[in-house]
């Protein structure tokens, strides 16, 4: 039987991580956010902290390999040098998913894995989005500022991710033919959220 792998896609603030990782609970995944980016790091030999700063966000290693060369982790294979395009990274990490989609059953949140796994048997891809102003707040309170500050900060963030995904898939971020399943988590909350997309991913998976 095939691994089940859970793609997860999110709109800031929508409670996309906290349903994966419900997710991940319920059909006993391994789940897989920022520790994709330290198996990415250890399977490359490169110092997490490159694969932070392009997490998500095209365009931002111009700037960081000008310092780079003295972060690098020594990891004896010639392929990954300090001129390493983040193309390459991104193929770096593209393995490390594909490495842990064949070994496990795995929840992935965001970094195009719905993408990079499209040909793989098992796979489930959902978006999840919420109301603006529920966003809004969600932000605010995380990071303790006002509404037009949370606001702004969304609107930054999810261009990035929008370009990031767009750059490397040439879809569009959260358009509904991108995914499986989208879902607004405003209207049932993220509990039940979470379960409706478990009984949606028992029907269509298992």
């Amino acid at each position: 039987m095939d691994n089940l792998i859970i793609s997860v896609g999110r709109q800031l603030g929508s409670g996309g991580c906290e349903i994966a990782k419900r997710l991940a609970q319920v059909f006993d995944c391994k789940y897989y956010d920022t520790e994709l980016i330290n198996l990415a790091a250890k399977r490359s030999g490169f110092n997490p902290r490159i694969f932070e700063k392009q997490d998500e966000s095209h365009g931002v290693l111009k700037s960081l390999f000008a310092t780079v060369s003295g972060r690098l982790a020594s990891s004896g294979s010639n392929f990954y040098s300090n001129s390493m395009s983040q193309e390459s990274l991104f193929q770096v990490q593209s393995e490390a998913i594909w490495k842990a989609a064949k070994e496990d059953n795995c929840v992935f949140v965001g970094r195009c894995a719905d993408y990079i796994l499209r040909t793989k048997p098992g796979l489930f891809s959902v978006f999840i989005t919420a109301d603006d102003e529920v966003r809004t707040q969600v932000v605010a309170e995380r990071l303790n500022c006002d509404a037009e500050t949370a606001r702004k900060y969304i609107h930054r963030k999810e261009e990035e991710r929008a370009s990031y995904y767009g750059y490397y898939t040439s879809k569009k971020w959260g358009a509904a033919s991108s995914y499986d399943l989208c879902i607004n988590s405003s209207l049932l909350g993220i509990e039940r959220t979470a379960e409706f997309i478990e009984q949606v991913i028992r029907q269509a998976k298992l």
